[in-house]
């Protein structure tokens, strides 16, 4: 149970800032979702070929490692509650930008202030989790990062729905611009605007801060899980159809269902259970599932391993940034970033390594080190000292 540093007065606002940062973190999977629904739209307006656009992708998750470290001294110099607004506004006013684009390199410009946008945001919106759990009492960080994969699945309905008007990507993206936007200013008023350990205007505040022996396992736990994320995000439906699966993208539609319904159940579960012996059932419910995905590669295994593992990923990263987010070593903000810098590593490195090493073997052998990842979370949890 997190314990309470607010005082009785300033308790009665914390419902009303849960429901405010939850709403933060809905703006961004909705517009995350809307620009990747009208990806296909973008790639053949601008004749790109699959080569071209698998590069100019990159620049997006280039972007968040980049503003990993200025988002976190930002956010301690600052504060969670403006950075949050501002960078949600910016973040959903680039949608439009991207709409606009005619050449490559524009777009790949865009794309990678797009995902510096999104990390200071979700550096931010983590920050201001950790402040409103203290006051609550008890976490909210799993159900918040919940309230993201349904933001992911309106954007998702209301990028079909645009599709199907025959509606261009810059008027879809302005729509959601404006809700957002109109969202945003309405909720912001309700979000804390004192950050746990935040620093003092005299204090110097380091652009980045190496992770202490805590973090740092933190960290790593993140990297195992975020490199499993990666891994099922690009390949998951792969093999499911070379498993014998019809419809390819049921594979990781499976692994996505159960991973937002774990993500509103994780905060119950920690109550009830503590953070270390979440992790180490995590970790090894994610072993568990590709352990039945590759040793029975049958669609129906297949697909039930894949939901194992949704719930496995489930409550690892909100429960490490929670964590992290009350390090009594330095500020929420530089801590998150610091944890966030290692494990989002992870998330770029898993993709391609399972590439290369299904490119040496096989698809099913190169899967297969999800296993490994899972029993080293567990392994690494129980190092964890509550």
């Amino acid at each position: 149970m997190i314990s309470s540093e607010i005082t009785e007065p300033q308790r009665l606002n914390y419902p009303a800032a849960r429901l405010a940062v939850s709403t933060f973190f809905f703006l961004m999977g909705l517009s995350f979702s809307s620009w990747a629904a009208r990806i296909p739209d973008i790639k053949d307006a601008m004749h790109l070929s699959p080569g071209q656009l698998g590069t100019i992708l990159l620049g997006m998750p280039l972007g968040s490692l980049v503003a990993l470290a200025p988002a976190g001294w930002l956010v301690t110099k600052i504060g969670s509650r403006k950075v949050t607004l501002w960078s949600v506004i910016v973040y959903v006013g680039l949608l439009p930008l991207l709409g606009l684009t005619t050449e490559g390199w524009q777009l790949g410009l865009i794309l990678f202030c797009y995902g510096a946008a999104g990390d200071v945001a979700n550096i931010a919106v983590n920050t201001q989790v950790v402040s409103v759990e203290t006051g609550l009492g008890k976490p909210i960080m799993s159900s918040c990062h919940g309230l993201f994969s349904m933001g992911a699945f309106a954007g998702s309905a209301l990028g079909g729905v645009a599709i199907a008007s025959h509606l261009t990507p810059l008027y879809h993206f302005l729509a959601v611009l404006i809700l957002s936007v109109f969202i945003a200013l309405f909720s912001f008023r309700s979000l804390i605007s004192t950050d746990r350990n935040e620093q003092t205007s005299s204090e110097k505040t380091p652009l980045f801060v190496l992770p202490d022996r805590a973090l740092l396992l933190l960290g790593l736990i993140s990297f195992c899980c975020m490199l499993t994320e990666g891994a099922m995000a690009d390949w998951s439906s792969l093999y499911y159809r070379q498993s014998g699966g019809v419809v390819a993208s049921m594979g990781y539609t499976a692994f996505t269902i159960t991973m937002a319904a774990g993500r509103f159940m994780g905060d119950w579960l920690t109550v009830h259970y503590g953070i270390r012996k979440m992790l180490k059932m995590s970790g090894l419910g994610i072993a568990l599932g590709m352990a039945l995905a590759v040793g029975m590669p049958f669609p129906m295994a297949v697909i039930a391993g894949f939901l194992i593992i949704g719930f496995g990923v489930a409550a690892v990263v909100p429960l490490v940034y929670s964590e992290a987010g009350r390090s009594e070593t330095m500020s929420a903000g530089i801590a998150l970033a610091a944890v966030s810098t290692v494990g989002y590593t992870g998330f770029l490195m898993g993709p391609p390594l399972i590439g290369f090493i299904a490119e040496a073997a096989t698809l099913r052998i190169a899967l297969a080190i999800v296993i490994i990842l899972g029993f080293m979370i567990w392994l690494l949890a129980r190092r964890i000292k509550r």
